[in-house]
């Protein structure tokens, strides 16, 4: 409970360096002047720098009558000190309730001038009296206080207003930095994309320049291409008109050569005529005439063994001079009366259509030359010629016998690619069927023992050795038979390809002349042609193309034709063993059949996957896809092959 309190000044006592001098008899004047000097103290000691200015001069009114009258003041304690003053009682443990009234008396009662604490019970005296200006010093200086205390908060305000307007200015500045980065953000991306744009405008317009000058480049190389076709074909045209030129030539002095000896074989006869006598004219006429009747007959002979007219059981002396099976024989005049059809048909279709079909010949000539021994490469050659027999502007008899000559022509050479070339004619035959008959008939024109058939010398069949060797095959060039050796490595070469063709086997496709003719020729060779060094050439190329199939197909059957061989047809070889010529090849079929080769599966037999591979393909899988739409063409079989 709050009341009157009296304090006494301690002696000595000192309020900002001024001392107290407790003498009761002061007058007033010393008081203002005591005031005044507390007032500069405290000025210059405060914590705020702005000076304390007086609004009016420090006279307390009414000073005498409160001498006069020497009573109490009455303090009026505002409400918000008097919060004020029930926070610092509730600091300080003090009752509450103990603030009953907002009026209360002082009458004997001095106050400190410091209102920031209450000064503790045991240093509050009571006075004995109160003197009379002291409570106008009180409230004056409480006036004071409340002053300064309000322009301390005016200040603390205008400070904080300060600083919300330095926040608000700061935020604002924020503001206007992040909306000046957010347009330099966005202008820096116009000009990214901007930049961006003039690089794709510059990359697309090298791109274009570049694939101008591409096209540019490819123009050009087209043009030069097709110039050198055109020079290419215009050289080819040059060389054929000069070689029909040559030809025309040759011919006509040929014919004038035959005219000129004609005549002068006319006018000898004449003189011979005119000088001779009549005697002897008649003694050389009947001469001539039985000369010219024995070249008749060996001419007859001689013809009929070459073109397979000739058999075992033909009566007379024919049958002395030809070794062949009968059914063997057949087949052979066969094969060769259907050639001779073709041939006579492709005449007359030449003769009547005057046009040149030499360009087909030639382009399947250049893919049999191309052939090698991979499956894409056997494909592509067999799908381009089937295309050239299906062509409408070329008949299919012409294109099947220009097929039949090229082969047998190409495989003359002892390099060539036996088994893929029979790949591709096994492809071929199997859409087109008659072509297979005149492939044989020209191996048979080529090479009698692919028949097989051996032709015996006699002088009675032939005129002269050169008449016999033109009947078992030798060629003639510029009027010259070839030597013993180019004719044996051409039948080698021969019956590589046979023994070639005969095994060749692809899923899904009949091999016309497969297997079984192939132990049908082996069969008929050792039982029909003697043993010499040309049938045991053609015997020993033979096995070594298709023995490893014939084996594979025939086991027991084939070891016992082979034990034949062994026995009748080498033995016969050793006892002719004086020339030097055959040991070479006597050796070779003896290390066949000894060392068992025909287990052994031949080099090339299986075509190789690709170019670059050196691994064997598989041989069931070959040529399936080629095989899974197969048809014979549009075309009939022509008359001539079912006649």
């Amino acid at each position: 409970m709050l009341g009157g309190i009296v304090l006494e000044l301690r002696s000595p006592s000192s309020v900002d360096g001024i001392s107290i001098d407790p003498e009761p008899n002061w007058n007033f004047d010393t008081l203002v002047s005591e005031i005044n000097s507390l007032e500069k103290k405290l000025n210059a000691s405060s914590k705020f720098p702005s000076p304390f200015t007086k609004t009016s001069f420090r006279d307390v009114p009414g000073a005498r009558r409160m001498e006069r009258n020497a009573r109490g003041f009455v303090m009026r304690v505002s409400e918000d000190e008097l919060e004020s003053v029930k926070d610092e009682s509730d600091d300080e443990d003090h009752n509450q309730s103990s603030i009953v009234a907002r009026r209360f008396v002082c009458d004997e009662l001095y106050l400190s001038d410091s209102d920031d604490e209450l000064v503790p019970e045991h240093e509050l005296y009571l006075m004995h009296k109160m003197v009379p200006f002291e409570g106008a010093l009180y409230e004056l200086t409480n006036d004071h206080q409340t002053k300064v205390k309000e322009e301390i908060r005016i200040q603390v305000s205008a400070v904080e207003s300060g600083i919300m307007n330095e926040i608000e200015t700061s935020r604002s500045a924020i503001a206007r930095v992040e909306k000046y980065r957010e347009t330099r953000k966005e202008v820096e991306r116009k000009l990214d994309l901007q930049y961006q744009r003039k690089v794709a405008e510059a990359l697309d317009g090298h791109l274009t320049a570049i694939q101008r000058e591409h096209e540019l480049k490819s123009q050009i190389e087209e043009r030069k291409i097709r110039s050198d076709a055109a020079q290419e074909e215009a050289k080819r045209r040059g060389r054929a008109i000069q070689e029909e030129k040559l030809r025309q030539e040759k011919a006509r002095a040929e014919a004038e050569m035959q005219a000129k000896i004609r005549a002068e074989e006319a006018k000898k006869e004449a003189e011979r005529k005119v000088a001779e006598e009549a005697a002897e004219q008649k003694a050389a006429e009947q001469k001539a005439a039985e000369e010219k009747a024995a070249r008749e007959k060996a001419a007859e002979i001689s013809l009929a063994g070459s073109s397979g007219n000739l058999n075992g059981k033909t009566e007379g002396t024919s049958g002395k001079f030809v070794r062949a099976s009968e059914s063997a024989l057949t087949l052979e005049e066969q094969r060769l009366k259907r050639l001779k059809e073709l041939e006579d048909m492709n005449q007359t279709l030449t003769t009547r259509s005057n046009e040149n079909f030499s360009s087909f010949e030639r382009h399947i000539s250049r893919l049999m030359r191309q052939i090698s021994g991979t499956k894409d490469n056997v494909t592509a050659k067999a799908t381009e010629i089937v295309k050239i027999f299906n062509d409408p502007r070329c008949p299919n008899s012409i294109s099947i016998a220009a097929f039949a000559k090229k082969v047998v022509s190409f495989c003359e050479n002892p390099s060539s690619p036996y088994f893929a070339c029979s790949y591709v004619i096994l492809m071929v035959t199997s859409k087109f069927p008659q072509a297979m008959d005149v492939l044989l008939a020209e191996l048979h024109k080529a090479c009698i023992y692919t028949v097989p058939k051996h032709i015996v010398y006699s002088e009675m069949a032939f005129a002269s050795k050169e008449a016999y060797r033109k009947a078992i095959g030798f060629q003639e060039t510029e009027g010259k038979i070839e030597n013993v050796d180019n004719y044996l490595k051409r039948t080698e070469s021969y019956m590589k390809l046979y023994g070639a063709l005969v095994q060749t086997e692809i899923p899904n496709v009949r091999n016309i002349h497969g297997l079984e003719e192939g132990w049908a020729w082996l069969a008929r060779f050792l039982n029909r042609v003697p043993a010499n060094r040309v049938t045991a050439t053609a015997l020993n190329a033979f096995l070594q193309m298709a023995g490893f199939a014939l084996h594979r197909r025939y086991k027991t059957q084939f070891l016992k034709i082979l034990n034949v061989a062994h026995e009748h047809f080498l033995a016969k070889l050793r006892t002719k063993q004086d020339s030097s010529e055959l040991g070479p090849i006597v050796m070779e079929i003896t290390s066949y059949l000894d060392d068992k080769k025909y287990l052994q599966e031949p080099e090339g037999r299986s075509l190789l996957s690709n170019l670059l591979s050196r691994d064997r393909a598989p041989e069931p899988d070959h040529h399936e896809s080629y095989y899974q739409d197969q048809y014979y063409g549009s075309r009939h079989y022509n008359n001539w092959y079912h006649q």
